[in-house]
């Protein structure tokens, strides 16, 4: 049996994380030195000696085997330095360095200061005095060294202008443009500039070096994010002639499944269709009430082989991104809209997967096909919906007892082990931005949730499910879905925020969904409910895609990975790929030299180009809010607190959803603390308390719509912080000092506070965006 010095050393020394069963293997310890080595690793978690995350184990410091960093500066002898993008400073000390080493061989551009790299960890480095050298995966993002802003002419036509800043943390510091340095730019032109100089007075001065593009309609305001975040949207011409060049897919080396009435449920806007289902009641004696479920998923894979040019886009883009004006598609549409997409009544290749049900709902056994499908019909789930309860149409009637009827009793089936497995249960409303022609707002609507939505999201779990397990027992690597447990930190914040509520949250060694789950029914339909859900959204990891597997808490499943949309996210298409070879379907599988090293510098990279995705989708939504309100200066609106910081207070609208802040300096005669454990600002002298998740009024005293922020003021007295004797108190002593800014946008701008987007939450079937879809 190994000392503890030994179990620690072993693993420090590995690259990255480790579990108990690597140790074990390392040691060669037997079965009941593997109870006694659990016991050993319990003690070093409880110490803080070793970090526990969910089923791994590695020392506080230590760095994964590949890691997202950024390059911050050079050593003495000119080499690049770069720190750890995802780094906890509060619970991890400062980020170590990593000296940056680039292959001889190195494909793409030189990485350089300011640029976001994908490293691989490597030994350290005595000579440099560094703990870690990496050596360059990929340059993920050059730097920009030039400012994107909106380009406002002098009035008079006398030539120059002002660059107004699209970024919130630069609000308020335009930059000045001399006659004869515009570019030919135009008033409500988006532009690159460049600083000329820094004045002692006046604004700095700036050269216009680039025209992004004209935003004289709200319907162009997405081209503001698709720059901010260099976000690839125009397709190469070598990209295109081989879509171009495609031809469809021939029935040879398929089965052929043309006769099998196998649908498409979608939004009613959905341009694309690339996952079919179909159900039948299994006539197997021995499943009595049980059922054979169908999910076919577009072949992507025959198209878009890898290491071509289709493909090289495709994994740089990582996935399609969504805004309300429009799609920036991971595949040109002659794939996407065209090939690959299961129109009714045409012919089109898919990957198919039928699985077994049982009475309880429980997949007992599943098959992967390579088929040629034919779809049936092309349903909107407020049409699937309607014909279920008794509103058919043209469309529906004639599929309704073979095939609609039999799709919800399958899901009634199913539905009975999802209840059991009890995934996160979060009710958090997804609001839709609806434009008019002119991509104007029109409204935000908060689209009704159905059964025909939740019907696909649970048949779509099962085949990423399956699709999982294939993998792992033909022992092909994969891409997984993986999802982990809130960190003790944020579970001790939420446990003591959900106290002052009078709702206990046990302390146990490992949460499970299921104890989230029973304090969102504690609360459901009373006021706090909408708090309840935010708080515990915020306690949770994010999503995220790992060649390892940790399993994915939010699902509540032991493996889980993206197989049905591999139209918009390039991890279902590397999923394809393995199945392809797994099942020995044909020669345009996963290739040879297809590693679980080189498919998580793979994942490393999508997860990046995903999170983008999330923040230039969101901040294009602020943005236009930000227009739709910019002209309702001083009219006051119904809101909820979402957020609370020491710089003020953050509120969504609740029409509109739209987020905004309010000052700390603007909530009254008093001086305002941040109450950590209460989520709030409390008066010092007054006790009065405005905490998240209290319903208020507010009124709209600045837009701000290129940047997407707004700022209100708060019209509602707070409840009050009691003193000893029952009257209002001072706040109680732990509180951090909050500042008292002068009013204005915080650094940062107005969605500091808010939960935001975490996936863990929601469902993980046809995301990451689009279709209405949250990313689980």
């Amino acid at each position: 049996m190994p000392t503890k010095e030994q179990v620690l050393a072993f693993i420090a020394t590995q690259s990255g994380e480790v579990g108990k069963r690597e140790i074990a293997r390392a040691f060669g310890l037997n079965a009941a030195q593997k109870i006694e080595l659990k016991s050993l690793l319990r003690d070093l978690a409880d110490t803080g000696t070793v970090e526990r995350s969910r089923r791994r184990l590695h020392v506080p410091g230590a760095l994964p085997g590949v890691v997202l960093a950024d390059i911050v500066s050079r050593d003495g002898d000119g080499e690049l330095i770069a720190v750890p993008v995802e780094w906890d400073t509060e619970t991890q000390g400062d980020a170590p360095p990593i000296l940056v080493q680039v292959p001889r061989r190195a494909v793409g551009p030189a990485p350089g200061l300011a640029d976001r790299v994908l490293l691989r960890i490597v030994e350290g480095s005595i000579e440099h005095g560094v703990a870690h050298v990496g050596r360059v995966i990929k340059v993920l993002e050059k730097a920009r060294r030039q400012t994107i802003g909106i380009f406002r002419a002098a009035p008079g036509g006398e030539g120059g202008g002002r660059i107004i800043p699209i970024d919130k943390k630069q609000l308020g510091r335009e930059l000045q443009v001399p006659p004869g340095a515009e570019h030919e730019a135009r008033d409500g032109d988006l532009v690159t500039v460049e600083l000329m100089r820094q004045r002692v007075f006046g604004l700095p001065t700036a050269r216009v070096k680039e025209k992004l593009g004209s935003l004289s309609s709200e319907k162009a305001v997405s081209l503001i994010a698709l720059h901010a975040h260099a976000i690839p949207h125009v397709f190469p011409e070598a990209v295109l002639k081989e879509a171009e060049a495609a031809k469809p897919v021939t029935p040879r080396g398929r089965e052929d499944w043309r006769d099998v009435p196998l649908v498409t449920i979608d939004p009613p806007d959905a341009k694309d269709h690339d996952d079919a289902v179909h159900a039948v009641a299994d006539d197997d004696p021995a499943n009595d009430g049980g059922f054979i479920v169908t999910v076919a998923i577009a072949d992507v894979s025959a198209y878009v082989r890898p290491g071509s040019p289709l493909d090289r886009e495709a994994l740089i883009r990582g996935n399609s991104v969504y805004f309300p004006d429009r799609v920036v598609p991971m595949l040109p549409e002659r794939i996407s809209n065209d090939l690959c997409s299961l129109r009714p009544k045409e012919d089109r290749p898919a990957l198919a997967v039928r699985m077994i049900i049982g009475a309880d709902g429980r997949k007992r056994h599943h098959t992967f096909h390579r088929i040629l499908m034919r779809s049936a019909g092309k349903l909107a789930y407020a049409q699937a919906q309607n014909a279920i309860e008794g509103r058919t149409d043209d469309t529906t009637d004639p599929l309704l007892n073979g095939v609609l009827k039999p799709l919800y009793a399958a899901y009634d089936c199913v539905k009975k082990a999802r209840d059991a497995r009890q995934p996160l249960d979060l009710d958090l409303p997804e609001r839709k931005i609806v434009l008019k022609e002119d991509g104007t707002v029109d409204r935000v609507v908060v689209p009704e949730r159905l059964d025909a939505h939740r019907l696909i999201e649970e048949f779509m779990i099962l085949a990423n499910v399956a699709a999982a397990e294939t993998l792992e027992e033909k022992k092909t690597p994969l891409i997984y879905r993986v999802h982990d447990g809130p960190s003790l930190e944020k579970l001790s914040n939420l446990r003591e925020f959900l106290k002052t509520l009078d709702i206990a949250l046990a302390k146990i060694d490992q949460v499970r969904p299921s104890h989230f789950n029973r304090i969102l029914a504690q609360v459901k339909d009373t006021d706090a409910a909408p708090l309840v859900n935010q708080v515990i959204l915020r306690s949770q990891s994010q999503a995220e895609y790992a060649s390892e597997n940790y399993g994915h808490f939010g699902l509540n499943l032991r493996r889980y990975a993206h197989f049905t949309s591999p139209i918009r996210r390039y991890a279902d298409l590397v999923v394809h790929r393995g199945l392809v070879r797994a099942m020995d379907f044909g020669s345009d599988g996963l290739p040879p030299d297809a590693t679980t090293a080189t498919l998580g510098e793979v994942a490393a990279a999508i997860s990046v180009t995903e999170r983008r995705a999330m923040a230039a989708e969101r901040e294009t939504v602020d943005r236009l809010i930000a227009h739709h309100l910019a002209d309702q200066i001083g009219a006051t609106f119904n809101a909820r607190i979402t957020g609370a910081t020491k710089a003020g207070l953050f509120v969504a609208l609740d029409i509109t959803g739209a987020d905004g802040f309010i000052p700390a300096s603007t909530l009254g005669q008093d001086y305002y603390r941040y109450d950590e454990t209460r989520q709030a600002l409390v008066g010092e002298r007054s006790g009065e308390m405005h905490r998240i998740g209290d319903r208020v009024e507010v009124k709209l005293v600045e837009a701000a719509p290129v940047a997407g922020a707004l700022r209100f003021e708060l019209l509602t007295e707070g409840s009050y912080v009691k003193g000893p004797r029952g009257r209002p108190g001072p706040l109680r002593r732990g509180g951090a000092k909050g500042g008292a800014p002068k009013g204005g946008f915080p650094k940062g701008g107005a969605r500091q506070g808010p939960a935001g987007r975490h996936a863990g939450s929601g469902h993980p079937g046809k995301g990451p965006q689009g279709k209405g879809r949250s990313r689980p």
